[in-house]
């Protein structure tokens, strides 16, 4: 839905944001041409903006009221059936002005981040197009090994897009690569009050004793922690898998722990083997 212009300026930095719908179409794999579709947002506030898959956010409400029932009734309800996992985990915030970026991502049972100057070298083309309700114009980049075509619009005035695209005169409306393996397209907007960065559930997870605080460290150190994730992503809890855990039931459930871990076991792996086409190819990753 669209508001206007002035709201976009109505902003509190503690309580307000602007969130914008980006529908991602992507191949997850390098050679099928089966395309699937996510939807994302890019939450602008006062002074930041945050990346991210929408699927646990828009998932608060069950939440809040499955917690609510269980305050009120006293009887366990296993939540993590009602939910659905986002695909992507990994979020990206741009602090205003500088654009320096922070990249985070679930690795095990903790958040690790690492901090980048992303620019981006944009050629600002005469093309322009209408996209929905949006006046655009078309600038084109090359990032991760992939050349970039976008659309943005001055008439929404921020320099900002979806993932780590950012940089041009107005919201970036629509943006793909050549091969179109990933394309972001801005399907609507609203303005957020009482907005919070935590979703529902990941403050619930940190009522279990998960923290959500993301450890900083060097792009090489969080690459090689995500490589070794994918290759054995119960390397942590290993240690901590002894038989006495492993036939212990999980609260309010029938499962044992055991159980638990293999489920999450296999999840994560079919997961990681089911997506072989990165946004960036890995081979041009350091490459700006």
């Amino acid at each position: 839905m669209l508001f206007a212009l002035t709201a976009f300026f109505a902003l509190n930095a503690q309580e307000t944001a602007n969130r914008f719908f980006y529908e991602l179409t992507f191949k997850p794999k390098k050679d099928s041409a089966r395309l699937e579709k996510v939807m994302t947002v890019l939450d602008i506030s006062k002074d930041k903006s945050i990346y991210q898959d929408y699927t646990g956010i828009a998932q608060d409400s069950i939440i809040v009221n499955a917690v609510k029932k269980m305050e009120t009734s006293g009887v366990f309800v296993d939540i993590m059936k009602m939910v659905k996992m986002p695909k992507f985990a990994y979020k990206v915030t741009k602090s205003y002005p500088t654009m320096k970026e922070t990249y985070t991502d679930r690795i095990s049972n903790k958040y690790f981040g690492y901090e980048d100057d992303l620019k981006f070298n944009w050629n600002i083309l005469s093309d322009k197009e209408k996209i929905g309700d949006y006046n655009t114009q078309k600038a084109t980049t090359e990032y991760g090994g992939r050349k970039w075509t976008a659309w943005f619009s001055t008439d929404l005035p921020f320099q900002d897009g979806p993932y780590r695209f950012y940089g041009l005169p107005g919201l970036i409306v629509k943006i793909q690569d050549e091969g179109q393996n990933y394309s972001w397209e801005l399907k609507g907007n609203k303005k957020v009050e009482n907005y919070s960065e935590l979703t529902e559930g990941e403050k619930m997870i940190e009522k279990f004793g998960m923290s959500s605080k993301v450890t900083i460290i060097s792009k090489d150190k969080f690459d090689k922690a995500f490589d070794n994730f994918k290759a054995d992503p119960l390397a942590e809890a290993r240690p901590y898998m002894t038989p006495e855990n492993m036939s212990r039931k999980m609260p309010g459930t029938q499962t044992t722990m055991g159980e638990y871990l293999k489920d999450q076991e296999k999840m994560a792996k079919d997961f990681f083997n089911s997506n072989n086409n990165p946004i960036e190819i890995p081979a041009a990753k350091t490459k700006k």
